[in-house]
């Protein structure tokens, strides 16, 4: 079995195909809002609060999942949302620039009938945006 950042455990003969972490703090790609992000994470973990937000793609499924502490050791939530085809509108992402021009954003974005969820992607080029969202569409679509 995988081992995770997220805490999901893979079903038997189920391949891992991706995990995003999502930025939950900075805004963007950009070094200023990056920057931004890291102070306001630092203040939190000195106040005890931690969160973080997962997408884990695999070859059978795509899971959405959202962690909250408090106070360092205290859960104050934890949602596991497992994405459905049939609920799934539209999947794509988006490049946007930040910094004067200087950095382009990439964001994976998905809506469903209820919601719609951006995801920051970190590190990555316009063919690493695009294979991201070939590998989310091919998880819920392709069997």
């Amino acid at each position: 079995m995988a081992n995770l950042k997220s805490g999901i455990v893979l079903n038997e003969g189920e391949n891992l195909v991706m995990e995003l972490q999502a930025e939950l703090w900075a805004t963007s790609s950009n070094p200023i809002a990056r920057m931004i992000g890291a102070v306001k994470r630092i203040i939190a973990a000195i106040l005890g609060c931690k969160k973080e937000g997962y997408v884990v793609i695999t070859d059978q499924r795509v899971i959405e999942v959202l962690r909250a502490k408090n106070f360092y050791v205290f859960d104050a939530g934890k949602v596991i949302r497992y994405l459905l085809p049939s609920g799934i509108k539209e999947i794509g992402y988006t490049k946007e620039p930040t910094c004067f021009c200087f950095c382009q954003a990439y964001n994976l974005f998905y809506e469903a009938y209820t919601q719609r969820t951006t995801v920051l992607l970190s590190d990555v080029d316009e063919a690493g945006a695009q294979r991201v969202v070939d590998s989310f569409y091919n998880a819920l679509y392709k069997k």
